[in-house]
């Protein structure tokens, strides 16, 4: 299913249209759904990641998630969106630091990271056995519990979803902000680094756990993911977003959509020095 500005369908590589559910109309900020398959209570965090040189130096660690953001960290940022959208319970894999960090919070358990980031990719689908929950990554300072709980509210008749924003809005949204939009048919869009996955959607998402964590920030690679006829429609402008989440949905053998008009700050990660000291910078 299709969805602009406030009705359901997307999500990247692996999330897409062909879903049979109707398109359904939703307010943003709507609350979540009651008791549900749908609705949402859990998440996970993955906040592994390690940067070194000039970026470990001006954040004063290596550990990307902590971060200094406003008066804590880019992952408390996440962890207050996760609360604020009335999710109670929170796994983060993340090493010996993030777990120091993070000690004592309530609701909040730290799986141990791997070295490698497939493997935890593969540690997060894990977090919460037979639950619905969201994935997200550590690294998104923006994100807030509104705009969290518009994307779990319109994602709650599919499995697989993941948010994407049009370029526009995210422009409008983070001005001079570098530019990391991809242009499917007639849309340009950015996604998320957040997804809401069913219990049904981990087994067929654990075949591709470690493509899955080497492309989860880039739409692109997804597309090469979904194999070389998809590539090659991409490549000649001709692949449409519900293409990619009809095939998406036939490969995994479960619902996929992409959400359009999700929150930008869903979608403003900070990968490199550059984004962080975007995100740091005073704007009016």
């Amino acid at each position: 299913m299709i969805e602009r500005g406030g009705i359901l369908p997307r999500i990247r590589p692996a999330r897409h249209r062909s879903s049979p559910v109707g398109s359904i109309g939703s307010e943003r900020n709507a609350a979540v759904a009651h008791d549900t398959k749908g609705r949402v209570t859990r998440a996970v965090i993955t906040a592994g990641g390690t940067v070194d040189g000039e970026f470990a130096r001006a954040i004063g660690t290596p550990v990307k998630a902590l971060a200094p953001w406003g008066t804590g960290t880019v992952i408390d940022a996440v962890v207050a969106a996760c609360r604020d959208a009335g999710i109670d319970a929170i796994a983060v894999v993340g090493g010996p630091d993030v777990r120091s960090h993070l000690a004592g919070r309530t609701g909040v358990r730290v799986v141990d990271a791997a070295g490698d980031g497939g493997t935890n990719a593969l540690r997060a689908l894990e977090a919460w056995p037979a639950q619905r929950f969201v994935y997200l990554t550590s690294d998104l300072p923006f994100a807030d519990g509104a705009g969290l709980r518009d994307l779990v509210a319109r994602s709650e008749p599919y499995a697989l979803t993941m948010g994407i924003a049009e370029a526009s809005a995210y422009a409008a949204r983070f001005p001079g902000a570098a530019d990391h939009a991809v242009r499917l048919g007639r849309e340009r869009v950015i996604n998320a680094g957040a997804f809401v996955v069913a219990p049904e959607a981990v087994a067929p998402l654990r075949t591709f756990a470690t493509q899955f964590f080497a492309a989860r920030k880039s739409l692109w690679r997804m597309v090469l993911l979904l194999g070389p006829g998809m590539t090659l429609r991409f490549a000649r402008g001709r692949l449409g977003i519900g293409d990619i989440e009809a095939l998406a949905t036939r490969r995994l053998g479960v619902a996929v959509a992409a959400i359009r008009g999700c929150d930008p700050g869903l979608c403003y990660d900070v990968d490199v020095l550059d984004d962080y000291r975007y995100a740091c910078a005073p704007r009016g």
